[in-house]
């Protein structure tokens, strides 16, 4: 039988910034650099709170049973330690995690309701399976409200990042019953990885196709491989899956590269920064989680040509020459370019462990508290990575941006 668990959390945030003991760590990468790299882990959360698990009536939503094999299959065990370790590595004051559990909200998927009959891990909304159908409207209106608190937090903390690293665990074999890789970096968007192109209407179509390539610096993924493999760990990247849209791993991508056109778009036109049909067409660009209103009817109305309510049309007309200059400083510009090679992109990397080196399941799969040893490997893998880091902050970056210079130089030459 299931054991039960303690999904009370009553005065317990649902998403936390861990202050950490920095003495306990080796503090790897120069002071100057960890205020530029952030460290979260969005599915360790073991929280649901009551209100969600009960009806009115106090009626259990969903069979207590169900819900406690939905946790542990849901749950990615172990992540909170290897992003604890990491952190304190690296020299971080902190770490975030989000405290709600996956099997009542994945803040790493799109908001909304899965549709009925979805058997796609990747295609997956916030809200899944056992909640779809035990929660009224009401219920599932307060998750969101959840989600855009945690998907608030998150995106201030990732903001001003250079490196954004989220810590996840995966199961030890395939469906296949071939045993995975001990850890796998992801870094493609699966859109990407099956069409070569971001998929259509998920992001505003102006964003360009090539940054779906990778949301990290190969090198910095490659060199996080390189040393993870010297120390014993067998490592693949973008396997079993991709990177969901969803992902904050994805959606900080989109939100770093419109904040970036933004910057250079008002440097060279500074008249728009107080007009709000300029103002609007942002706040579409960079809603990136699709929860705001307003920026969702205006991308109705630019690109599914919906009618806009009549309160909004002047507003929307107004947006719509704005969205044009936008797009034509985007084809006009070597935006695209500029950011794409630049050493200061940020980079944002998903990282799975797996489950068996962080937490001892037993024969029907239930998971017991860390041991010893797994919390031995979590120090070896955190602190790998850490290494890992600190050579390409203080090496590898500085190599890509010559090269990247060099490069700019011969396809001038050759285009002069």
């Amino acid at each position: 039988m299931t054991p039960p668990f303690d999904f009370d959390g009553t005065h317990e945030p649902p998403f936390e910034i861990v202050s950490l003991d920095r003495e306990e760590g080796e503090g790897l990468v120069a002071e100057a650099y960890r205020e530029q790299i952030f460290v979260y882990t969005v599915h360790d959360g073991d929280l649901i709170p009551r209100r969600f698990r009960f009806d009115e009536r106090g009626r259990p939503t969903v069979p207590p049973e169900v819900l406690d094999r939905a946790h542990v299959r849901e749950r990615d065990w172990g992540a909170n330690l290897v992003a604890k370790q990491l952190a304190l590595q690296l020299g971080l004051p902190s770490y975030g995690r989000v405290r709600i559990a996956r099997a009542l909200l994945d803040v790493n998927r799109f908001p909304g309701n899965t549709p009925p009959g979805n058997r796609d891990p990747l295609e997956r909304l916030s809200i899944n399976s056992p909640f779809t159908e035990a929660l009224s409207h009401a219920q599932k209106m307060d998750a969101l409200d959840l989600y855009d608190s945690i998907s608030d937090q998150l995106e201030r903390h990732v903001a001003d990042k250079l490196i954004v690293i989220g810590i996840h665990t995966y199961d030890e074999h395939n469906p296949s019953a071939t045993s995975r890789p001990h850890l796998s970096l992801v870094t493609i968007p699966a859109g990407y990885q099956r069409e070569a192109r971001m998929p259509y209407g998920v992001f505003d179509p102006i964003y360009p196709d090539v940054l779906g390539e990778s949301t990290c610096s190969r090198i910095l993924r490659d060199r996080v491989s390189l040393n993870l493999e010297r120390t014993g760990f067998r490592v693949i990247s973008n396997h079993p899956y991709a990177l969901p849209e969803g992902s904050i791993e994805v959606r900080s991508q989109v939100w770093y590269f419109f904040s970036y056109v933004r910057r250079r778009f008002e440097e060279r036109f500074p008249q728009t920064k107080d007009d709000p049909a300029f103002a609007l067409v942002w706040r579409m660009l960079l809603n990136t989680n699709l929860r705001e209103a307003l920026p969702e009817a205006l991308r109705g109305y630019l690109h599914r040509y919906r009618r806009a309510a009549p309160e909004h049309e002047g507003l929307f007309r107004d947006a719509q020459l704005a969205y044009e200059r936008v797009r034509a400083f985007l084809e006009d510009e070597t935006i695209s370019r500029d950011y794409r090679r630049a050493p200061a992109r940020p980079s944002s990397i998903a990282i799975e462990v797996r489950k068996d080196l962080l937490c001892e399941l037993d024969d029907a799969g239930q998971p017991h508290p860390a041991t010893a040893e797994a919390r031995l490997r979590s120090h070896v893998i955190g602190k790998v990575i850490a290494g890992a880091i600190r050579t390409y902050l203080d090496t590898d970056r500085a190599l890509q941006e010559d090269a990247g210079e060099s490069m700019n130089g011969r396809v001038q030459a050759a285009t002069g």
